[in-house]
């Protein structure tokens, strides 16, 4: 008779919004979570027994309740709590996942001063976080995603292999563009996530503006490399970095010259570029 090989199921897109409210200002949470079990639930899938099954409704409902009585500022700490509730609630669970993205929501600056009550959402890019937990271990790899970054000089693509197929032309000056994710993992567990989140941040952003680019792969690497010199807390990272193609426009037909001044932007089809880089 066949056997359940892996199974997996929970709730997802659960929509969190949370006020932290403080003497002076106010902080605002806004998060999507997703729940996942993984266990011993044969009987579920075979023979339709939901007496193990812990409703995805319920997860929901545990989301707004834990939300509730939580200080957790951070969503790694939030995620870590959620994990904790569900496995101590559910012996059938083997494993259990959350994931949360994060919206950044930031003060609004009102006559130069920054508004402890009003907000203005800072771009679409995203902070995440993923832990996946058993009873014996927990694994914590945070990240960011929609961190859209371009230059404009110090960016080339020259001496790449060449065959019959190939038109494109090498360049010493370009523009380098990406909408970039990444996603990094612990050594042990640290006491601030949201410090480690912004140095990362930081030295992401610093050393893509310094690099003297020779190719999105040689900007990667730099990037990755200078995150796990200056953040001694992390394993890993793994970076995916998209081009954002602005193509030169040829303004020679209409008699001017296109001094690296004027593009187009062309989303599709772009190049992609996924590496790990490991102490």
């Amino acid at each position: 008779m066949p056997s359940l090989s892996t199974n997996t199921y929970g709730k997802a897109r659960v929509r969190l919004v949370k006020v932290r409210r403080g003497d002076d200002q106010t902080e605002l949470l806004d998060w999507t979570i997703r729940i996942l079990f993984e266990g011993d639930y044969q009987d579920a899938y075979r023979f339709g027994d939901n007496s193990g099954v812990l409703p995805t409704d319920t997860m929901k409902n545990t989301v707004y309740s834990t939300a509730r009585a939580s200080s957790a500022s951070s969503p790694e700490a939030f995620a870590l709590e959620l994990t904790t509730h569900f496995l101590r609630g559910n012996p059938e669970a083997e494993y259990v996942s959350v994931e949360i993205a994060a919206k950044p929501w930031e003060h609004a600056v009102i006559n130069g001063s920054s508004h402890p009550s009003t907000f203005r959402l800072a771009g679409e890019e995203l902070q995440t976080v993923a832990v996946r937990a058993s009873r014996t271990a927990t694994e914590i790899r945070s990240g960011l995603r929609h961190l859209v970054i371009m230059k404009t000089a110090d960016s080339g693509f020259e001496g790449f292999k060449k065959d019959s197929l190939t038109t494109l032309p090498e360049t010493a000056d370009r523009l380098l563009g990406t909408d970039a994710s990444a996603e990094w993992s612990y050594i042990g567990t640290p006491t601030s996530f949201r410090g480690i989140r912004q140095r990362v941040r930081e030295m992401l952003l610093k050393t893509f503006a310094a690099h003297q680019s020779r190719s999105v792969q040689h900007t990667l690497y730099a990037m990755g490399e200078a995150v796990l010199h200056q953040v001694p807390e992390l394993s890993e990272i793994r970076l995916t970095m998209p081009n954002l193609h602005c193509l030169l426009v040829d303004l020679s037909r209409f008699g001017q010259e296109n001094p690296n001044e004027i593009f187009v932007p062309v989303d599709e089809p772009h190049g992609f570029i996924e590496a790990t880089i490991r102490r």
